[in-house]
């Protein structure tokens, strides 16, 4: 064990049985309470036993969205608006009180929003008793004839009890009968009227199987979480006028100021338990003193009006019983005085304060401040819940944060498997809570899916049972017999009946005085009184030893009777106990095969834990490379997109430009035929001019005077106009225009005298100056026809002589 430990020193790696057999879930019941009012708006409704469904309520800021989300919760039970408190406690707490007197622990909380109901469950109201009074009532309806007298177990500090003999716990009482403190009410006293009708339970509700061989004593103690505080609500604080009280500032406390009572610590036992040291622990008798002790620190929990509740609990309240139990002694009559075989069991009742809104309550100061740790705390057992179901589900193995709070940290044993658990969840379903208790559902619906491991059933002490019984029934039959032969039923009657047989039967002694000599009277009288009581007491004797005859021969029958039972008891007994033998034997086979299937199961766990991390890698994969094949497909598109806008883009751009130069290639072909034209018209012209007149030169001035006409040219196309990205507009010119001019090729004109005879070849000169000349004044015109921007390229220079 020391090295298992030394491999692996977490705590629950002891606690090894994870087979689902051996662990129970979570018990979460829902309660909803009616509405105040009957035409109030509504946002819960009970579908069935197991569901309820909230929605909603109309103008939330869902249905401005468009949205309209019905959501539905299970749990384990359901219970309506109709539903009573015994119905609530015989589904919820009463197998807890079973539990409680058999030996195990239970935990029992209410949790909800502010106003919802949670004080009432657990609590109750006058002619209607919760929770707490009908457990105490169950009880001690149950253990109630094999109660112990008071300070036969006592409770020591470390969260342990101890048996007391006889004699301690007689002086114990006679202690506290001497100290003038004040008594708690036993059950014969008169009920406080101001709760009597709250304990007033006619259902007589009790267990069935009970252990009559052991004895029992309750205690009760009552705690309250206040700002992550933990008070004793039982503490009698006195205050002492002579000895100056100090508050935190280190002043001396004014008489008549409230003194604050001090803060517990809460430690850990040697069977890791946590308890609270210095709490105060009643121990009780009824269930009307019980629950008297529990309105007594009642009366001191710090409630405040809010704008939600007119009484709203500002902090966590638990009231602890526990269960102190041993066995009788092999005679039936004494407690054994072994401590290991004591069971100390409890069951905690826990009233949550209600989680709120600072903004519908209107906190402020201290209001605010409680409010803020009242979430906090409920926060933390959220957040312990959430890891615990966390490693649970995934194998991690997270630390479970219970000492951020004070209540987490208290209760940590339950979660750890030393106990039950059960959780109310109560919620209002008006409209108003809509959002705290759909905040509520969610931490109820996480809850269920936490496990607790079942609590192990306490060892047998191995002594015979029915001793008590057996002892009971031995006193009776003595009695009995007795009675029948008229002797006595014990000592004192026994002392009675003889002394009274003397004083009846023997006649009075006469007077003894001798006043006169010749008195011959007095002592014959003596003497025969003498001899009447020596004869009655020979009677009497023989009477006697007839009575010791009769006795002893009834004792010798009632051996001979009890041997002949005891023969009879023990032949049942070696037939229990064969039957016992095949039992154990078959529970050794059934454990043999619980371990060969714990053995499977963790292979089958393992296998599975395996497979599910392939699987979440393998999901995790495709999840990756589906994503990036969308990602790969959105670039596909885009890219397509995009090349279809280049392409349509590029196709207009090369259409307008294609345009642009057909039209360009157009006006210069109808340039150049007009050029051609204009050169025709101009050379007709000249060549139909007489041959006798001298050209004129052609001069610049005249030909702006007089401008030549000319075939009308056709329009030039206009441009086409672009939006730009900036918010303006482009121009694209699409007709060029480009005039060039060519020098004229041919024989220069020469001069010669005009008297001279031509030469030879005169005709031949003549056309070539005619022709020079019309090549030369076709030029001048055509630039002058198309304008001053029309450069003469090629036209020769005129040299001087």
């Amino acid at each position: 064990m020391k090295a298992a430990r030394a491999k692996t020193p977490r705590r629950p790696a002891l606690k090894k049985p994870s087979s689902p057999s051996l662990k129970d879930p979570v018990g979460v019941y829902c309660r909803v309470r009616p509405l105040s009012w009957p035409d109030q708006e509504c946002c819960i409704e009970v579908i069935n036993e197991t569901t309820v469904q909230i929605h909603p309520p109309e103008g939330y800021r869902i249905f401005r969205n468009g949205e309209y989300r019905e959501t539905q919760y299970s749990f384990k039970e359901v219970f309506g608006t109709l539903v009573v408190q015994k119905e609530l406690f015989d589904v919820v707490a009463k197998p807890l009180v079973e539990d409680l007197i058999h030996g195990k622990n239970g935990l029992l909380f209410t949790y909800g929003v502010t106003g919802s109901g949670k004080t009432h469950t657990m609590t109750g109201s006058p002619g209607d008793g919760g929770l707490l009074p009908r457990c105490l009532d169950m009880i001690f309806n149950s253990i109630g004839p094999f109660q112990a007298k008071r300070f036969v177990f006592k409770l020591d500090d470390k969260n342990g009890v101890d048996v007391q003999c006889k004699v301690d716990a007689l002086l114990e009482r006679q202690k506290r009968d001497a100290v003038p403190v004040p008594k708690t009410p036993s059950g014969k006293r008169q009920v406080d009227p101001e709760f009597a009708d709250m304990i007033n339970v006619q259902d007589h509700c009790k267990v069935e199987e009970v252990d009559e061989d052991n004895v029992y004593s309750v205690f009760v103690s009552y705690i309250e979480i206040y700002n992550n505080y933990i008070y004793d609500l039982l503490e009698e604080a006195p205050f002492e006028p002579i000895k100056p009280k100090w508050n935190n500032c280190n002043t001396p406390v004014r008489n008549g100021d409230f003194i604050p009572p001090q803060s517990k610590i809460l430690r850990e036992d040697q069977n890791h338990n946590m308890y609270v040291t210095g709490c105060t622990e009643v121990e009780v008798k009824s269930a009307e003193e019980a629950f008297e002790v529990f309105w007594r620190g009642q009366k001191k929990r710090h409630i405040a009006n809010t704008q939600l509740n007119r009484e709203s609990s500002r902090s966590h309240s638990v009231y602890i019983i526990k269960l102190a139990q041993a066995p009788l002694d092999a005679d039936g009559d004494n407690v054994l005085q072994e401590k290991e075989q004591i069971t100390l069991s409890q069951l905690s009742l826990v009233d949550l304060a209600g989680s709120e809104r600072t903004n519908r309550t209107k906190a402020e100061g201290n209001r605010l401040r409680e409010a803020s740790n009242i979430n906090q705390s409920l926060m933390t057992l959220r957040t312990c819940i959430e890891v615990l179901r966390e490693n649970q589900m995934y194998g991690t193995n997270k630390m479970v944060p219970y000492r951020d709070s004070k209540l987490t940290h208290l209760f940590k044993n339950y979660f750890d498997g030393e106990g039950k658990v059960r959780m109310i969840v109560c919620v209002n379903p008006k409209a108003e809570d809509y959002e705290e208790s759909l905040q509520v559902m969610r931490f109820a619906e996480m809850t269920q899916e936490v496990e607790v491991a079942r609590p192990v059933d306490r060892p047998l002490c191995g002594l015979t049972p029915g001793r008590r019984l057996r002892n009971q029934a031995f006193r009776e039959e003595l009695s009995r017999r007795l009675e029948m032969r008229g002797g006595p039923i014990n000592g004192e009657t026994e002392e009675q009946s003889v002394s009274e047989m003397f004083s009846q039967n023997f006649p009075p002694l006469p007077s003894c005085e001798l006043l006169d000599v010749n008195d011959d009277q007095t002592l014959p009288k003596l003497i025969e009184v003498l001899e009447k009581r020596h004869k009655l007491r020979q009677m009497l004797s023989e009477e006697f030893a007839k009575n010791v005859l009769a006795f002893k021969t009834m004792l010798q029958e009632f051996d001979s009777s009890v041997i002949s039972k005891e023969n009879y008891i023990q032949g049942k007994l070696s037939e229990k106990e064969k039957t016992i033998s095949g039992q154990k034997m078959e529970l050794e086979r059934l454990e043999k095969k619980i371990k060969t299937l714990e053995f499977k199961i963790d292979i089958l766990e393992k296998t599975a834990l395996i497979y599910e991390e392939d699987k979440r890698n393998l999901q995790q994969e495709l999840e990756s490379k589906s994503q990036k094949l969308q990602r790969q497909a959105s670039d596909k598109r885009r890219l397509e997109a995009r090349l279809q806008g280049m392409m349509a883009e590029t196709t207009m751009k090369w259409e307008k430009e294609c345009e642009r130069r057909v039209a360009a290639k157009q006006l210069e072909m109808q340039n150049k035929l007009w050029v051609k034209d204009e050169k025709l018209k101009q050379l007709k012209a000249i060549v139909t001019e007489p041959k006798n007149e001298k050209p004129e030169r052609p001069s610049r001035e005249r030909d702006r005077e007089k401008p030549v006409q000319r075939s009308v040219s056709p329009p030039p196309v206009p441009g086409d106009v672009f939006k730009t990205r900036g918010g303006g507009q482009a121009v694209q010119f699409t007709e060029i225009e480009t005039l060039k001019q060519e020098s004229p090729t041919g024989r220069k004109r020469r001069s010669s005298p005009s008297n001279a005879d031509p030469p030879e070849g005169a005709a031949d000169s003549e056309w070539t100056d005619v022709e020079t000349r019309c090549s030369v004044a076709v030029e001048m015109r055509a630039g002058s026809a198309l304008g001053p921007g029309y450069q003469h390229h090629a036209q020769p220079k005129r040299r001087k002589p």
